[in-house]
């Protein structure tokens, strides 16, 4: 595509957790909720004050109207706000996943001495925390969804909810507990390999630099399409290049060979657009927006 940094992508990643850390803290005041109503809400044998009362007491907000149990949409949106954290959670995980793989290697798990991969395969070094706060993820998912489920009572109330509910809030509780820990370590022992970063973006032969080519040829005065056309070819000349097996393959290389896309541009104006500091011009603005 086009290049970025690392450091931009940790930096999203610190905006993605910020974002989870508030939905915990606003979602607080919503389901800190408790009643003392009686079987069906009505309050028959009990005041209502004394129901404010305890509740306070034990740090709730007692509801303002409820049936023998306080309505499950609450609880269901405490789980699926869970589900959303650990879907965070995986979405990290899967980009370190993904950027520990052999023919990519930009970051790594830590690798303890001694640790096994595989047991089958002694030279596997596999992203096994990654893997597991994955598969851990569809976990929470899975409890979201029972939680959902039990919206629909009967009436005042049925006892369908109460088996699910023994299960799926311990468990998707601690599992996030687990999961952000796990994380947070996986990240603090993260191996980075700027060397590779450098040789993956060399993989595609400056060709990152199309947009920036295309649209300083439409400044120039040619139609999108124009520009476009001309852009391509020169983009699936390069690629042809490099599918024959030569060495000399290079993008930019081949624009300035092209008198069609040469003409438009004065000695150097077509190199300073193709390089990385253009596209990382305007970087360090987020990392301020950010408060980083």
């Amino acid at each position: 595509a086009e290049p970025t940094t690392f450091g931009l992508k940790m930096a999203l990643m610190f905006d993605e957790f910020g974002r989870a850390l508030e939905r915990l803290e606003t979602l607080k005041p919503r389901v800190a909720i408790g009643k003392l109503s009686g079987a069906v809400g009505t309050n028959a044998h009990l005041s209502p004050k004394i129901e404010s009362f305890v509740c306070r007491k034990l740090g709730l907000k007692a509801a303002p109207i409820a049936t023998q149990v306080v309505q499950r949409d609450i609880h269901a949106e405490f789980m699926t706000t869970v589900a959303l954290v650990g879907a965070s959670i995986e979405r990290w995980a899967t980009e370190f996943r993904h950027l520990q793989r052999t023919e990519v290697l930009e970051v790594e798990e830590y690798f303890a001495k001694g640790q096994k991969g595989s047991s089958a395969m002694p030279h596997k070094r596999n992203p096994i925390t990654g893997e597991r706060l994955t598969g851990l993820a569809r976990v929470l998912r899975g409890n979201a969804l029972a939680a959902l489920e039990n919206v629909a009572l009967w009436h005042e109330r049925d006892i369908s909810h109460s088996s699910v509910e023994r299960v799926i809030f311990p468990d998707s509780c601690t599992l996030l507990n687990y999961m952000l820990n796990k994380l947070t370590d996986l990240t603090k022992g993260l191996i980075v390999y700027p060397k590779n970063m450098v040789k993956n973006l060399g993989q595609s032969l400056g060709m990152w630099n199309s947009q920036s080519v295309l649209l300083a040829l439409i400044r120039k005065g040619l139609t999108r399409e124009e520009s476009y056309s001309l852009v391509q070819r020169n983009a699936m000349e390069t690629w042809k290049t490099k599918h024959d097996g030569r060495d000399d393959a290079d993008f930019l290389t081949q624009l300035l060979s092209d008198p069609e896309v040469a003409k438009h541009f004065k000695k150097g104006e077509l190199e300073s657009i193709c390089t990385t500091d253009f596209h990382y011009k305007h970087i360090e603005s987020r990392f301020k927006k950010l408060g980083l």
